[in-house]
């Protein structure tokens, strides 16, 4: 009687309360050096989620290439997918890149176009990509993100985020993507403030060059920020790939972060 209780339960809250589900990643030099293999595997590792946020697009030749072909895999599991690629970020003294969107078409419809934030581009290497999504009715914005490294202190660019809310204030902002930053900095206090809160805390997302201590992660780096007052969260987790190879040099050649993911239905 429980147990159908329970079914009963969920099935209502399915139904009152759509959930969608987004994973982020950044598949470290995504581009021309990912195998035909690679790219399977990658897709066989998303095709359970809704909508895909790729950071760490190679910005020359290879990287389009190498998201068309993600995004040809999955259509090849029986679900239409679409996606967007940003045009090269900007940045002129750091290592410019590509983000992209790939997500399902039966449960999400793209709304206008992603873009690149423009407007602190001088203060951002590498400048997000935002993109808006409706899913039963409702919306939300993924703002891509992928920041300079830790020892060059990527709380200088993370500080501008406290700006967004208000310089989109119709937008449900999600903030997703590589901070090279833990949840626990300072810099996120602002965001905090505002009604912000991170999906994962103390949970590590990068891999270590080299297993220490039967330990294969080494940093709190990846992570998504959204507004509790319009985002219910479900559930969230990561995907510990590296456990389905025989080295840590082997699931590096997939990337050097985990993909973590965010279960939630909008309010």
């Amino acid at each position: 009687m429980k147990r159908i209780l329970l079914v009963f339960l969920l099935l209502f809250c399915s139904a009152f309360y759509p959930q969608t589900k987004l994973i982020s990643w950044n598949i470290a030099n995504f581009g021309q050096s990912k195998s035909d293999q690679t790219v399977h595997y990658i897709a066989n590792s998303l095709r359970g989620y809704d909508i895909i946020a790729v950071q760490e697009v190679v910005a020359g030749y290879g990287g389009v290439q190498a998201v068309a072909k993600l995004a040809d895999e999955l259509n090849r599991t029986g679900i239409t997918w679409d996606y967007v690629i940003s045009e090269p970020t900007s940045s002129s003294a750091y290592k410019t890149e590509r983000y992209a969107f790939i997500w399902k078409t039966s449960e999400l419809k793209q709304i206008g176009k992603a873009w690149l934030e423009k407007k602190y581009h001088l203060k951002i290497e590498r400048e997000p990509y935002l993109g808006t999504f409706q899913y039963k009715g409702k919306q939300f914005t993924v703002v891509n993100f992928h920041a300079i490294t830790k020892k060059m202190k990527p709380e200088t660019e993370i500080k501008y985020f406290k700006f967004f809310p208000d310089e989109y204030p119709a937008l449900n902002l999600i903030f997703a993507g590589d901070f090279n930053c833990p949840q626990s900095h300072t810099v996120f206090i602002p965001l905090r403030k505002m009604g912000y809160q991170s999906i994962l805390v103390g949970q590590k997302t990068s891999l270590k060059q080299k297993i220490k201590k039967n330990k294969y992660l080494a940093s709190e780096y990846d992570n998504m920020y959204y507004k509790t007052s319009k985002i219910k969260s479900i559930n969230t987790g990561v995907i510990p790939f590296y456990k389905d190879f025989n080295s840590l040099n082997e699931a590096r050649k997939i990337s050097d972060h985990i993909p973590i993911w965010f279960e939630f239905s909008l309010n």
